[in-house]
This record gives structure tokens, sequence and C-alpha cells, in this order.
């Protein structure tokens, strides 16, 4: 019987590495032994914070880790190098969705087919990092940092949180993983956790148990001054805080069904926090891997289809239970880089450059694709080309939708002109 790759076990050293290297660059972790859902930032540990009161939009950020292979999310049927380089893997273009003249969607994304034809969703092709890097981790820590240059260690949604943030580590929040990715780490608090259910004081479960332990800490705490004794008193006042995300039931809204998986149980928790309206501006989730170097697969089985389809299913069912509240939302996905445009000698792809960008939600000029497509070449080594700088994508959402200016979000980026267009305007 032929084995099956294990479509989440990824294939690069340094992808492996990244998990611990990112646990390896994290400050201090507040709390560590009563927080399982770990709040972080410098800030956190040193100062008192205010409530945020509420969010009237909210960002989500969907990152698609290991580097997805865009090329065959969204198709460039029209381009006959495409078909030329993947013999074993291209996507068949009578079977892609919301085909135009040059692209179609990948079938396995149907869930969102609807959003796509409701003018909710859309996508900009040929995106990515300006100057190619095929490291998982040095490429990941770049996109997200989106300061090249910077000695200082501060990512792109922290610094959006920290504009006029209140100092709440409900700003901005992390699902997904407890080890905050780079694009949240810096001076302003913020809080990761793998669910909602895992931001809580570990203790007694029996009735008061909770309040018996908390007060406790606070016994133990009492007349104590540093970064230890503030972080705890935090790491406290922000479970209190939460407690209104607990409280909002855990069942899905509108009939949603969420996959019984990482990325489900992820946006689950972010749809929970939006109906709880605590004052998350920005949630952050994360996805992989898609580190598909063997195996890539076809429309009917393979890594890709696999990944997918639970990718599609869990966005649909997340506007789904969010109801009336989308439209509040936009969700925005990111991958460190694309994939190779020539398939390899194991039905994979190795490391590229290029890659596209989804866009779902409030705001979004959908049902159509976006970008300057640069044309594909099938030698060994080529890349889909960049011709439109990630930042640009993020910055239209940041500067439509939540009233930021993308020099304050991202430094030394001059935005194209025209703009994309991909958003409409506040």
């Amino acid at each position: 019987m032929t084995e099956i790759p294990d479509s989440n076990a990824p294939c690069c050293d340094d992808f492996r590495a990244t998990s611990r290297r990112g646990f390896l660059r994290g400050s201090v972790a507040v709390g560590g032994a009563a927080l399982v859902g770990v709040a972080h930032g410098t800030a956190f540990t040193e100062t008192a914070y205010a409530a945020t009161g509420t969010a009237d939009r909210v960002l989500v950020v969907l990152s698609m880790r290991g580097a997805a292979d865009g090329l065959s999310l969204v198709v460039p049927h029209a381009d006959p190098a495409y078909y030329a380089a993947r013999p074993s893997i291209a996507v068949p273009a009578d079977q892609l969705l919301a085909r135009d003249a040059m692209f179609g969607l990948h079938p396995s994304l149907a869930p969102l087919l609807p959003l796509w034809q409701a003018g909710r969703m859309a996508a900009v092709h040929a995106t990515g990092l300006p100057v190619p890097n095929r490291s998982h981790f040095s490429a990941m820590e770049e996109v997200e940092d989106a300061d090249p240059g910077s000695p200082e260690r501060i990512g792109w949604l922290n610094r959006l949180v920290g504009r006029n943030g209140t100092g709440s580590p409900l700003e901005a929040i992390q699902y997904g993983g407890g080890v905050p990715a780079m694009a949240v780490t810096g001076p302003q608090p913020t809080l990761s956790s793998s669910d909602v259910d895992s931001v809580w004081l570990a203790g007694p479960t029996e009735p008061d148990g909770a309040a018996a332990r908390r007060a406790a800490l606070r016994t133990a705490w009492a007349g104590s001054s540093g970064p230890l004794a503030n972080g705890m008193a935090a790491t406290i006042d922000v479970v209190d805080e939460f407690a209104a995300v607990r409280a909002v039931p855990a069942a899905p809204g509108h009939g949603a069904a969420y996959p019984a998986d990482d990325l489900g149980k992820a946006l689950a928790s972010a749809a929970r926090t939006i109906r709880a309206d605590v004052g998350a501006e920005v949630i952050t989730v994360d996805h992989g891997s898609w580190d598909h170097h063997t195996w890539i697969g076809t429309t009917a089985s393979g890594n890709l289809t696999s990944m997918a389809q639970v990718f599609a299913r869990s966005v649909a069912a997340f506007f789904t239970d969010l109801g009336p509240l989308a439209d509040r939302v936009t969700l925005v996905t990111i991958s460190e880089f694309g994939r190779r445009v020539v398939e390899n000698a194991n039905g994979g792809l190795d490391h590229g450059h290029g890659n596209v960008m989804f866009l779902i939600g409030a705001g979004v000029r959908g049902g159509r694709y976006y970008g300057t497509w640069p044309g594909l070449t099938r030698t060994s080594d080529a890349d889909l080309l960049v011709t439109t700088d990630y930042r640009q994508v993020l910055g239209e959402v940041v500067t439509t939708r939540l009233g930021a200016s993308s020099a304050q979000v991202f430094p030394g980026f001059s935005p194209q002109d025209p703009a994309l267009g991909v958003m409409s305007s506040l």
C-alpha cells in the first residue's frame, strides 16, 4: 500500500524550526503558570491598561504558514507556461471556479464561491516581498516586521494597534498557537492563545474555585512591585476582562459548521470574540503547513486539495457564524512566499517568490482579480515575479478600514499610485 504523505508535516528544516525560534525571540511570557493563554509584550509587564470598549471594525489576518502555492489556488489558466510547467499537478481549466479571461479559483475553494459572487471576496496575484527570500523563518520575520532595515523588533500589527491604543492586550489577539507571531510583537501588549477557552486562571474547578484562585494570587502579590508583580496584576485583569468572551456561547451561529481542525477552532474563537465586542481591533490566525515539496496532488486528492478544503470551509463558516456582524469584519490572507512555477520530481513544488492574497468581507470590492500579471516562464529556476508589494495590499486595508496611515504601519514604504482599488473608502 502506498503511504500518503502527511499534509501537515512540513518538509523544510527551517520551517520545522520556526516554532522553536519564535519562542526564543519572544519577550517575557507573563504569568505562565497562571495563564494558559500567554499575554505578551513588554508594556504588558510594566504598565496597567485601560479597558478598550468596542471595535466598530475588525481586521482578521490569516497567515498561510509554509508558503502556499498561489498558482494552484488562483490558476492563471490562460498563461500557456502554467500547463507546460506542471504536467502532473496543473489544475484543469474546465474545473476552475469564477473563471475570467486569465484566472480561476481552485475547485476546493467552492465554499467561498457565494462570497465571491456577492462581491465580498477578491484576489490579488503576483504579490509578495520586493526581493526574493526563500527561507521560511527569515521571510516570515521580514513579512511580519514590514520595516526593512530597522533594528527595532516591532511587528506591523503591533504598530497598527499601537497608533492609538489603550494599552489593553485585547486590542490584538492571536489564535491558533501560544507563541506570539512577529506581526504582533512589540511594545503594545497583545494576547496569544490557542482558543477562547484556554484564557483562564488555572486552579480548582469546583464552584468559586476560580475566584478563590484569583484572591489567593492577589494576596500573594499584594505590596510587591516591579515587572513580575505588575505582570501578575495585569494577567488577572486581562483574564477578568476576557471573561466576557468566554461567556459567549461556543455554539456557532446561523447554522455555521466549522471543520474539526485547528483552523476551524481558531476562527470559531475569532467569531466568538467579535460577538463579545471586547474591543478587539485585530485578530490574527495561523494555518499551516502549506510547505508542499511532495505530492501536492490533483483536484481529486493531495496535500494542497485537503488544505484548501479546510481553508475554504473554515473561512466560509466564519462569515456565516458572524451573521450581521460580518459587515464589520475584513479578512486578509498572507503567506511568506509562493512556490516555483515548475513542478519537481516528487510531484511537489519548491520555494518560489510571488504569491496570491485573498481579501474577504467588509469593504472589499470583490468578485474580481487584481494585480499586474507578469507572465510565467518554465525554466527550472523560474518564479512568479512580484509586481505588487504585499504592503500595498495591507496598506489599502488598514487605511480604508481602520483609518490608519500607511506611514504609521509600514515605515519607509511608498504606496503605489494609482492604488489597486481593491478596498472601498471609509
